[in-house]
Formats: structure tokens, C-alpha cells, sequence
């Protein structure tokens, strides 16, 4: 089992991703997003591109959906919520329908439709992505969602992380230069908000005063599910 990590959004290649399991992370914060509002009894996550088409989808039957998502980390006018994981409580989300788009997530989940399989990861569901990834026994890539195109911090140390979790449960792993420097970069940064306190990210969400929206996201294994896109949403698929 080969593990490689594609850096950003921008930079997903058919031939890279094509039938491979790919795990999709934006952890600060639409992947962080997408596995709580499921966990807290969404149905499904619609993820799309753009403002428009969001609007489109929602336009048939308001009422069975919530319409999420940020660009530049602030809420869309118009949206009901933004891209905080708080936000999306059970009371909200129970039985509806999100449909959200996002600066870099959605573009990253959207742009690898030729994998074999697109999983949902963040760090508050590491563990659990791990086991699954093992037992789909599929070449990985790990698709980090990055910020504006480039490499992000947050992201790669989350890979990091989740490639630990791998690699405790099964040693036939193969990764990548790339993979294996993440690996590194988590194993002597396990304090993981000391460590993205560097990323550019982090500090436009500081920035913001979403500090309750770092220390969630930063959190390891609260979650045990994870969630799959497939025919153009993300579910829990048990």
C-alpha cells in the first residue's frame, strides 16, 4: 500500500488520484465542518463549487436545506452559516441537507472525482480514517485542500498525523519522500497547535478571534465516523 500527498487543491492530477483512495483534509476548517454537521445528523453534504450554484440547489425547497460556507474565511452574504464547526449543532442540522462552498475544501474534494474513493479527514477524525483507509487496502493519496493553491501547515501536519495512525495499524506502507517528511514533521510537533501557530492560515483565523474554532479543530480522534463523497455528496456510509 503506497501513500502519497498532493499539496493543495490546485495541484490534483487525474493520473495521481486516479483509482486510488483519496482522503480529502481541510481541517481549518470545511473537513472539520463536514465531519461534525454529519455526526450531528445532517444527511448529507452537498459540496459544490461556487455561490451560484449553491443558491440553485437550495432554490427548489428551502426548507430542507442549510446553505454554509466562507470565502477568504469570512461567512457568504446571504449563507446561513459560515465555516465554524459550531455553528452546525444538532438542533440545526438534524435531517437537513448542507449544501456548502468553501475557499479551498470543496475545490478539493470536487477536483478528485476520478479517485476510487474520496474520504473525508480532519483531525478530529484521524483514527478512524486510518482504519478505514486500511481496510479499503487501496493505494492512498492524501489530498491536502491548502490555502488559496498553496501549501498549508495545518493540513500537512494533520497527514502527518493520520499516516502515524496508518502506519500502527498495518507496516505493509510504502510512502512517498512527501508523506514520510509529514510523518517526521508530526512525530516531533505532536503539540499540534505549537506547531501550525506558523501558518498563515492560523493567523487569519486569529486574526478573527476564532479561537474556540482552533483549539475544536486541532483536537484528535472526538469523532468515530467518516465521511465518503460519492455521486456528488457526502454521506456517512455505515
Amino acid at each position: 500500500m503506497n501513500i502519497d500527498i498532493i499539496i493543495s487543491a490546485d495541484d490534483i492530477k487525474e493520473d495521481k488520484i486516479k483509482n486510488k483512495s483519496v482522503l480529502v483534509i481541510d481541517m481549518l476548517r470545511a473537513t472539520s465542518v463536514i465531519i461534525t454537521a454529519i455526526n450531528n445528523g445532517c444527511k448529507e453534504v452537498i459540496p459544490v463549487l461556487n455561490i451560484d450554484e449553491a443558491l440553485d440547489i437550495v432554490s427548489s425547497n428551502r426548507s430542507k436545506y442549510i446553505l454554509g460556507g466562507e470565502r477568504n474565511t469570512v461567512k457568504i452574504k446571504g449563507f446561513d452559516f459560515s465555516n465554524s464547526p459550531f455553528e452546525y449543532k444538532t438542533n440545526v442540522v438534524k435531517n437537513k441537507i448542507l449544501v456548502m462552498t468553501t475557499t479551498n475544501g470543496t475545490k478539493a474534494i470536487k477536483n478528485s472525482i476520478t479517485a476510487k474513493n474520496i474520504l473525508i479527514g480532519a483531525m478530529i477524525n484521524a483514527k478512524a480514517v486510518a482504519s478505514k483507509l486500511v481496510g479499503l487496502n487501496n493505494d492512498i493519496v492524501i489530498v491536502n485542500a491548502g490555502t488559496n493553491g498553496q501549501f498549508s501547515i495545518d493540513d500537512f501536519i494533520c497527514a502527518g498525523y493520520i499516516i502515524e495512525n496508518i502506519m500502527s495499524i498495518t507496516d505493509s506502507i510504502i510512502t512517498s519522500d512527501i508523506a514520510t517528511t509529514a510523518k517526521y514533521i508530526y512525530d516531533n510537533n505532536k503539540n499540534i497547535i505549537s506547531f501550525i501557530k506558523y501558518a498563515k492560515h492560523y493567523k487569519v483565523i486569529k486574526n478573527l478571534k476564532l479561537d474556540k474554532d482552533l483549539e475544536y479543530c486541532c483536537q484528535k480522534d472526538i469523532v468515530s465516523i467518516v465521511p465518503e463523497y460519492e455521486n456528488g455528496s457526502i454521506i456517512n456510509k455505515k
